[in-house]
């Protein structure tokens, strides 16, 4: 062996040795399975008020120990975020934000763009998402939701169109198009929000014929590359939606709860209440039992699976400024966590999974009382567990504050390095495009 050749198989070892290092460690490995749970609407104070309320206490849900802990930039393009200005002014936060739309559409696919948008960008040309990527890599994938699942969220992983109202289009393309196995969402057309039975309209499923065909099961295009058809499995009652958290399950489950446009929020009631106080419509599945049903279909193939879980409907009462609703769907969205790392720790590992929890954008931009002067912000008034705590709100729509992001598992430590920014308040953050372009990252040592 010649001395050149010794030197070039040391330093092969020694890269080997160091890739090895790198996988153990949980830096370079690429998951088997990747989980993004997105509460809709959700800023630090959502999470402040939520923790008070359940536990008489700051930072106390799990998912606030996660080993990666940053906050996350979400405007949309052409926009920005100014740590030096943000908190010089009280207004600051209210101009410049983003929708779900452009928000979803970033997250899936590392690119922003205007708002209305869904997978699409600024020509309005459609831009592979991460479902779409982790399907050609023969990973099983779905989107679930506690909202209409052809609404912004979920429709921005799955979907492509120039305008989020497009809801008959797009469910349409979801069902129909698109490869996921696993879809599930309100937006049922013979109930109401209540759980009564009411024809509300058709929109949400793609329309009667559409939804007449998920019914009899012939809905549904060719999603492992087969060129045969694979219909999609409806299920619509709470006690299906229990069933199939354990056990068989088909090839393609379609979820659509016997509620119209989210799971709770939008019951019937005093809107008003405080948390708890006005009965949950118990013929609807929680967000935690979706989350098992999803998660008991995709587990089932060796490759993998990607899936987004978002709590959709926070932003729905943060909009109308519902202090008890908000913190109930928050809760709801933290059980639905319990349950994914519950299902990791029995039947997978940290090592297999990587685990996001963040938002697409704060709504409401809640504070403690008397806040709101130029630079006064004032803290959540802690009251004690199952307590209403002492916020107030001061908008009815988005802003454009950071939000915070989570992560736990395989890889995560890579989004550290993704945070280059540097806040006064929240410290370092990165951007919503570092979801998509981290995960399209790691796919790539697949």
């Amino acid at each position: 062996m010649t001395r050149k050749t010794f030197v070039v198989l040391i330093l092969t070892v020694l890269a080997a040795c160091c890739f090895g290092m790198a996988n153990k460690e949980g830096v370079k490995n690429p998951p088997k399975n990747i989980i993004v749970m997105i509460s809709d609407g959700c800023g630090y104070n959502h999470l402040e008020a939520a923790s008070l309320y359940r536990y008489g206490k700051s930072k106390s849900p799990v998912y606030e120990q996660f080993p990666v802990s940053l906050a996350m930039s979400t405007y949309l393009a052409g926009g920005q975020y100014d740590p030096n200005q943000a908190w010089q002014s009280f207004g600051y936060f209210k101009s410049g934000a983003t929708d779900s739309a452009a928000a979803a559409t970033a997250m899936s696919t590392g690119i922003k763009t205007y708002n209305g948008a869904i997978g699409v960008d600024m020509q309005k040309k459609p831009v592979k998402n991460i479902i779409e990527r982790c399907e050609e890599l023969k990973m099983s994938t779905g989107v679930i939701t506690s909202v209409e699942f052809s609404h912004a969220t979920p429709a921005g992983f799955v979907a492509h169109n120039k305008n989020r109202g497009n809801y008959s289009e797009i469910a349409q393309e979801m069902i129909n198009q698109s490869a996921c196995e696993v879809i599930m969402g309100c937006g049922h057309p013979l109930y109401d929000d209540d759980g009564n039975s009411k024809n509300e309209g058709y929109d949400y499923v793609g329309g009667k014929d559409t939804f007449d065909a998920l019914v009899a099961g012939s809905a549904g295009g060719d999603c492992d590359g087969d060129d045969v058809n694979d219909h999609w499995t409806l299920i619509q009652s709470r006690q299906d939606f229990q069933k199939l958290s354990s056990g068989q399950t088909p090839k393609r489950l379609l979820g659509v709860p016997q509620v119209h446009t989210t799971l709770q929020q939008a019951r019937y009631g005093d809107n008003k209440a405080d948390s708890f106080k006005v009965k949950m419509t118990d013929t609807v599945p929680t967000l935690s039992e979706m989350a098992s049903a999803a998660i008991n279909v995709l587990d089932n193939n060796p490759d993998g699976f990607f899936l987004m879980i978002e709590g959709g409907a926070a932003d729905w009462a943060s909009h109308a400024n519902q202090s008890g609703r908000v913190i109930e769907e928050q809760i709801a969205f933290e059980k639905a966590i319990e349950t994914v790392i519950e299902w990791v720790n029995k039947n997978s590992t940290w090592d297999d999974t990587l685990l996001i929890v963040t938002s697409d954008h704060e709504t409401g931009y809640i504070t403690g009382p008397d806040s709101g002067k130029t630079k006064v912000w004032n803290a959540l008034v802690n009251n004690g567990p199952e307590n209403m705590p002492g916020f107030e709100w001061h908008s009815g729509g988005h802003t454009n504050q950071l939000v915070p992001f989570f992560a736990k598992g395989t890889s995560a430590e890579l989004f550290k390095e993704r945070a280059i920014n540097t806040d006064t308040i929240h410290g370092q953050y990165l951007d919503n495009t570092d979801i998509a372009n981290t995960i399209f990252t790691l796919l790539k040592q697949r």
